[in-house]
């Protein structure tokens, strides 16, 4: 398993590598995706911003993008390689308080989540949005933290 951890316009923060890196390993191990190769950029509100208006027409932050590499035309045939997730810090942080839980749970929900869109998972029709709610839901169960996750 390769899991590639990256900060971009911010401060790094080895807690916030440690975690991400960790938690991308655990959920590919549960998974059954032990060569899976996986970059997650860090990044602050103003580097994700111009990436969500690009990709996907939103012109505003987002807390994560993914992108996958076995998708699409130019799809990688290499089925270990996932692709890239890019979660903003300043908006998990945010989102973190709103929902009065910690950076660490936010990062965690949202690292789950930015990985099942790399596995093909989406939320665009109601189906498809209970099927990885409730992939996320199971994942998030099997991490083990101090914190309760609220969704």
């Amino acid at each position: 398993m390769q899991i590639d951890v990256s900060t971009l316009a911010i401060q790094e923060n080895p807690v916030w590598d440690s975690l991400a890196e960790n938690t991308a390993k655990q959920v590919l191990g549960y998974l059954d995706l032990p060569e899976a190769e996986v970059s997650i950029v860090l990044c602050d509100d103003a580097t994700i911003h111009p990436l969500n208006r690009d990709y996907r027409g939103k012109d505003k932050p987002t807390d994560v993008l993914s992108f996958a590499q076995r998708e699409g035309d130019f799809a990688f045939q290499d089925d270990n390689l996932l692709g890239d997730v890019i979660i903003s810090m300043e908006t998990t942080i945010r989102q973190a308080s709103e929902r009065q839980h910690s950076t660490e749970t936010e990062m965690r929900i949202l690292l789950v989540h930015g990985l099942l869109h790399l596995l093909g998972y989406d939320h665009i029709e109601d189906e498809e949005a209970e099927i990885m709610e409730a992939k996320e839901r199971e994942i998030l169960a099997v991490l083990t933290t101090e914190d309760s996750f609220r969704m």
